[in-house]
């Protein structure tokens, strides 16, 4: 699994950038698993399928990171 905390300095950064996730999400297919709080968005990628990483993982992160 791949595992990244985000922090932010508010809650609504947390929500925003949440929400900019989900679209990319949706826009490549592949979701990841969120837990959100109050300045922090934890983001968990793996492919339920082979239990385990694929390619789309490694691409979703590398995605998910410039967001931020």
């Amino acid at each position: 699994m791949i595992v990244k905390k985000f922090k932010f300095k508010t809650f609504n950064g947390a929500i925003n950038f949440t929400n900019q996730v989900g679209h990319l999400a949706d826009e490549e297919g592949h979701h990841p698993d969120i837990s959100l709080g109050w300045g922090y968005a934890l983001i968990m990628l793996h492919t339920h399928s082979i239990r385990g990483l694929s390619i789309n993982d490694f691409i979703l992160a590398a995605k998910i990171d410039i967001i931020d």
